[in-house]
C-alpha cells in the first residue's frame, strides 16, 4: 500500500497536547511502515482562536519527537497549499457545488435571531434546541423561502452561512478500525454549517475537502471526533466522493493518573507533571506550562511512553526505538477503552532511555546545564561522571540536582546521621585517614579503597564507623554512587580540602 497518505492536522491555538502528539505519532507510524506519505496540515480557519506561534511550537515538538514531515508548509508538496488560511476560495467553490446539487442551503438567520429562538424552544421546554430537519422550515433560509427572496438577500449582500442539509430519517453507517460499526440515526444531527458569514469554511467542510483533495486515505484522530463523522460521511456522499472516503480510525482517550476522566492540561499544572511535549509561555502564568523536554526527558522515552497509551504491541516487549515501533505498529492492535497516563511508568521510560545512552551522547546533554551555571569540566571527566550517575538519575535534571557536588561545593550536609556517626573524640583518627588520602598521588578507586580499608583495620573501625563520615564529608549525603570512586574523580586536594571543612562543620553540628 505505497499510496497510504495520511495527515496530522492540529489547529494552531495553543500548546499541543500529548494527545496531540499520539496522534501524530500513530499516523507517523502507518505511514513509515506501509511506505506511504506523512502529512501536516494546519487546521487555522478559526481565526479568533488563532495564538502566534504555536504553528512553529507544533513543528518544533514533530522534530524534536523525531516525526519528519513529508509534506507540509515548509516542506511542500504536490497538493499543498498546506495551511487551510490559504485554501479559502478552494471551500468556497466546494461550499457552491453543495449549494448547486441541494445537498446546503444558505441560512440567513442572524446570531440574535438564534438566540431568541434558542429562549423561545427553552421556554417550550426544549432545552436542545436543534438547527435541523424538523426545524428549518422555520427559520430564515433558502429552503423555507422562495427563490425570489433568496436572490434579492444575496443581491443585497445580506450576510449568510452555509449549512448541510441532513437527511431527514436514515441511518448513517460508519466502519471504524478501531471501534468496528458505528451507527448514527440522522435525525439526531443538527444541520451543521460549513461555510462561516466571514466565508472562512467550519472544521467539517474544509477537513472533507481537504482529505479528498489530498488523496487521505486513513483518517486517524482522538475519539471525540466520532459523533462528528456521520457529518462527515454525508459530506462525502453529498460531493460524491464516497467511494474514495478514508479509512476512520478514532483513538481512545488519555485519561488522567486516577484514571478517572480526559487528561487536561490543568492536570499537568495540578499534579506538577508535563502534559506537552515542549514548554509552552502563554500570556499568563495561568497559561504557562511545562514540556516533557524540560522536565528532563529523552525525546524517545517519551514518543515510546505515548505509543504504549492506547496501543499494545501483544508481546512483553516495553522499549522500542522508534524504527521498532514502526515494524510491530498496527490500527488492529489499539483499544478501545481510555488509557490512564502513569508518569511514574514514563520516568521508568525515561530512566532506561538514559541508563543505555552512550556517555558521549550523555555529555552533549550535560554541557549546557553546567554552562548555564558558568561550569566547565573536560570529557574525560564527565565520562566518568555519567558512568557513575547514569544508573542512579531517572530525569536529565538529576544529573544535577543529585551530583551536584562533582562540580561545586556542598550546600548542605545530612546532619540527622552526622548527629548519629560522628564522634569529635574521633577527630584526630579521621585527621590521620585525611593525610594517609593526601599523600596518594594521582589516585584510581583501587588505591582510595585500599587505603581506606587499611586505616579501618589498623583502627579497628567497621564501615560503618567510617564510609558514612567520608561520603557525608565529601557529598553532603548518604545517597550515591561508590564514595571511592567519587574521591578518585574529584582528586586528592579537592577530598583534602572538603574533609577539612567537613570535619569543623561536623563539630558544630555536633554541638549545636
Amino acid at each position: 500500500m505505497s499510496n497510504v497518505r495520511v495527515r496530522f492536522a492540529p489547529s494552531p491555538t495553543g500548546a499541543l497536547h500529548i494527545g496531540g502528539v499520539r496522534t501524530a505519532l500513530y499516523n507517523y507510524l502507518l505511514a513509515r511502515q506501509l511506505g506511504g506519505t506523512f502529512i501536516l496540515r494546519i487546521e487555522d480557519t478559526d481565526q479568533n482562536r488563532y495564538v502566534p506561534g504555536a504553528e512553529d511550537y507544533i513543528k518544533e515538538a514533530l522534530a524534536w519527537c523525531g516525526l519528519t514531515v513529508d509534506e507540509g508548509t515548509e516542506q511542500g508538496g504536490d497538493y499543498g497549499p498546506y495551511r487551510q488560511s490559504d485554501r479559502k476560495a478552494i471551500y468556497l467553490e466546494h461550499a457552491q457545488k453543495l449549494i448547486d446539487n441541494g445537498t446546503a442551503y444558505y441560512a440567513f438567520d442572524t446570531p440574535e435571531e438564534l438566540d431568541a429562538r434558542r429562549e423561545t424552544e427553552k421556554e417550550a421546554g426544549n432545552h436542545n434546541f436543534r438547527y435541523d430537519a424538523a426545524s428549518r422550515s422555520s427559520m430564515r433560509n433558502s429552503e423555507s423561502l422562495s427563490s425570489k427572496e433568496v436572490e434579492q438577500l444575496l443581491a443585497a449582500n445580506t450576510p449568510y452561512t452555509i449549512r448541510l442539509k441532513v437527511p431527514t430519517d436514515e441511518i448513517v453507517k460508519v466502519t471504524d478500525l478501531v471501534r468496528g460499526d458505528v451507527q448514527f440515526q440522522s435525525k439526531e444531527l443538527d444541520d451543521k454549517i460549513l461555510l462561516k458569514t466571514d466565508g472562512m469554511p467550519t472544521y467539517h467542510l474544509a477537513n472533507i475537502v481537504d482529505d479528498h483533495l489530498m488523496k487521505i486515505t486513513h483518517v486517524i484522530r482522538g475519539e471525540e471526533w466520532l459523533p462528528s463523522t456521520a457529518h462527515h460521511v454525508l459530506l462525502y456522499r453529498a460531493f460524491g466522493w464516497e467511494d474514495t472516503m478514508p479509512a476512520f480510525a478514532h483513538l481512545p482517550l488519555i485519561l488522567k493518573p486516577t484514571g478517572k476522566g480526559k487528561l487536561s492540561k490543568r492536570d499537568g499544572v495540578k499534579l506538577g507533571i508535563p502534559v506537552f511535549p515542549l514548554a509552552w509561555k502563554g500570556a499568563t502564568e495561568e497559561e504557562s506550562f511545562t514540556g516533557f523536554r524540560e522536565f528532563g526527558f529523552d525525546p524517545r522515552a517519551m514518543v515510546n511512553f505515548m505509543a504504549l497509551l492506547g496501543w499494545n504491541p501483544g508481546t512483553e516487549q516495553e522499549l522500542f526505538s522508534l524504527e521498532e515501533l514502526v515494524k510491530a505498529f498496527s490500527i488492529e492492535k489499539i483499544g478501545k477503552a481510555g488509557a490512564r497516563f502513569d508518569f511514574d511508568k514514563a520516568k521508568w521510560f525515561n530512566q532506561q532511555y538514559i541508563m543505555q545512552s552512550s556517555d558521549e551522547d550523555l555529555i552533549t546533554v550535560i554541557k549546557p546545564m553546567l554552562a548555564e551555571k558558568g561550569i566547565t569540566k573536560d570529557d574525560a571527566f564527565l565520562a566518568t561522571f555519567v558512568q557513575l550517575m547514569k544508573e542512579r538519575v531517572v530525569v536529565y535534571g538529576d544529573f544535577w540536582g543529585s551530583g551536584y557536588y562533582f562540580f561545586t561545593d556542598v550546600t548542605a550536609y545530612d546532619e540527622k546521621n552526622i548527629r548519629k556517626k560522628w564522634k569529635p573524640e574521633n577527630q584526630a583518627l579521621f585527621e590521620d585517614l585525611r593525610q594517609q588520602l593526601k599523600a596518594l598521588n594521582s589516585p584510581d578507586e583501587a588505591a582510595v579503597e585500599a587505603t581506606v580499608k587499611s586505616f579501618m583495620e589498623t583502627n579497628g573501625l567497621g564501615f560503618g564507623a567510617v564510609l558514612p563520615i567520608l561520603r557525608i564529608g565529601i557529598t553532603g549525603t548518604m545517597k550515591g554512587p561508590s564514595i571511592f570512586a567519587v574521591m578518585a574523580l574529584l582528586g586528592t586536594e579537592e577530598v583534602d580540602r572538603r574533609l577539612e571543612s567537613a570535619y569543623a562543620a561536623f563539630n558544630a553540628i555536633k554541638n549545636g
